[in-house]
């Protein structure tokens, strides 16, 4: 397709025509010709990033790296979004090394504040258990003024440490937060308290309990009872159900400001008598959303962390209460449930829960929510489920899908040998422009092949190579064996004639 150059370019219009471009290679050629075509242009911070998100989404990681040496040539002003995606295409692609060298080179580049930066390969580090390069990253970026927040990475590297039975150590880190001008927000307590409970350190994580009192509890925070709830539930677990329910009323007292009477002691001492540690948790469980402040937050907190669990009987009675008093449940309790239906193979009622109970309360599904319900699926087999539910609500509230939902679904019919079906998908994809990796192409070629169907074969390979992607020997191999049966010898010259045309 011939271009209509401008009189004048702008990098606003530039970026316009290289997002219409199908195929990668020809849009980084549109890039690199305007500046031959125009003396008086130059590239911009965004014309800049619409370039190398392209490339990074297609897999042309050389030609991306290019992109990113030029603009740092160029000195033009970029953001801090722009290296976050990259370094993140990095490690999707297990280039973790070369992550790590981009982010140790944008002080060269012009970009005053790579907080996120920061952030993103610390996690990543953590995530790849490089503990001692996460530290040492710490050291060198944090106290730098283009990293203004450091509590996420504070938080991410005590995770770190409570992930390795290291509380002592996250506990050290936590109390030495103050010489770092930093204050521990409700993530900080949370991540402590979860690794001193797991490492039965009972004595430090009640102690941490008071301290949160006075720091970020002042105000009876509903929110705040899914830490408090880690304490609890850990001293239960230790046999401790008299020092738990001694714990509970200086919580519902000083931690939720929670007015008298709120929950029926009688029914904690019952408890108490019969010994029994999971009625314990439930009565407790009750008596924190009773005892805090009515509020989204509250609840919302607490179905969540108990879905996270897999108590999904006592996370549906806590959005029960929660529409009692006259609050919706959130797009993240229905994330949070569906995940947790999954979990446990239960596919049929975590789309019944998309279908239908989202769509009862006014919230409507997402993708977000549909690319949980892929990731979470426990067995093959039920992409088919999914399609159906995705087509039916695409059908009923518009766009239900993103690229993400797409392409894991793509790869699960491949998986599940369902190639027509894949096919069709690929039509759908190929109207939003969501254009699928080449291994997802090679697959559903091969496998369509395999099925004697060789006119979508073709029709893809055209449509791969169209975009720049080169299929892999196995795609000619089963084209080869396709089209040399006798009967198909006719057709097969026909084709071969268009292809030798791409």
């Amino acid at each position: 397709m011939s271009i209509r150059w401008p009189r004048v370019l702008t990098p606003t219009y530039l970026s316009q025509i290289i997002r219409t471009q199908k195929n990668p290679i020809k849009a980084l050629h549109i890039f690199n010709e305007a500046k031959s075509r125009y003396p008086n242009y130059h590239h911009n911070g965004p014309v800049y990033a619409t370039m190398i998100s392209i490339l990074g989404t297609s897999g042309r990681l050389t030609e991306m790296k290019d992109v990113i040496e030029q603009m740092r040539e160029d000195s033009c002003e970029c953001k801090d979004s722009v290296f976050v995606s990259v370094i993140k295409t990095y490690a999707n692609a297990g280039q973790v090394d070369e992550a790590m060298s981009l982010y140790k080179t944008i002080p060269q580049f012009n970009c005053v504040n790579w907080t996120e930066s920061f952030n993103t390969i610390l996690q990543i580090m953590v995530n790849e258990n490089r503990l001692e390069m996460a530290h040492s990253i710490f050291v060198e970026s944090s106290c730098g003024w283009e990293v203004r927040y450091r509590i996420r990475a504070l938080n991410l590297l005590m995770y770190a440490l409570c992930q390795k039975s290291r509380s002592d150590l996250a506990l050290q880190l936590f109390q030495e937060m103050d010489y770092q001008s930093c204050y521990p927000d409700r993530d900080s307590y949370a991540i402590l308290m979860k690794g001193l409970c797991q490492d039965k350190r009972l004595h430090e994580a009640t102690h941490l309990l008071y301290s949160m009192f006075w720091r970020i509890s002042q105000k009876g925070n509903g929110e705040d009872i899914v830490v408090y709830r880690i304490l609890l539930d850990a001293l239960c677990d230790a046999g401790k159900l008299e020092e738990a329910v001694e714990i509970l009323g200086k919580i519902l007292r000083k931690g939720l400001k929670a007015p008298k009477g709120c929950y029926n002691r009688s029914d904690l001492g019952q408890i108490l008598d019969d010994n029994d540690i999971e009625s314990a948790k439930r009565v407790i469980h009750e008596a924190l959303i009773k005892g805090s402040i009515p509020s989204m937050a509250s609840y919302n907190a607490m179905a969540v962390d108990l879905y996270t669990e897999g108590k999904i009987d006592e996370a549906d009675t806590v959005i029960m209460e929660m529409q009692d008093r006259g609050f919706r449940p959130t797009h993240s309790i229905f994330e949070a449930k569906v995940a947790a239906l999954c979990k446990v193979c239960k596919v049929d009622e975590a789309i019944k829960v998309i279908e239908e109970d989202m769509v009862k309360v006014n919230c409507l599904p997402t993708a977000r929510v549909y690319n949980t319900l892929l990731k979470n699926l426990c067995n093959v087999g039920n992409s088919m489920a999914v399609l159906k539910s995705l087509n039916k609500m695409s059908n009923k509230v518009g766009s239900a899908g993103d690229r993400d939902t797409y392409g894991i679904l793509l790869e699960m019919l491949c998986g599940e040998r369902r190639y027509l079906e894949a096919s069709q998908l690929l039509e759908k994809m190929s109207i939003k422009s969501y254009w699928p990796c080449t291994n997802s192409y090679n697959s559903v070629i091969k496998g369509l092949c395999s099925l004697g169907r060789q006119y979508e074969a073709v029709m893809w390979l055209e449509d791969m190579i169209s975009q720049g992607k080169l299929p892999e020997t196995s795609v000619w191999n089963s084209l080869a064996s396709l089209f040399c049966n006798s009967e198909k010898i006719k057709v097969s010259s026909e084709i071969f004639s268009r292809l030798s045309t791409l």
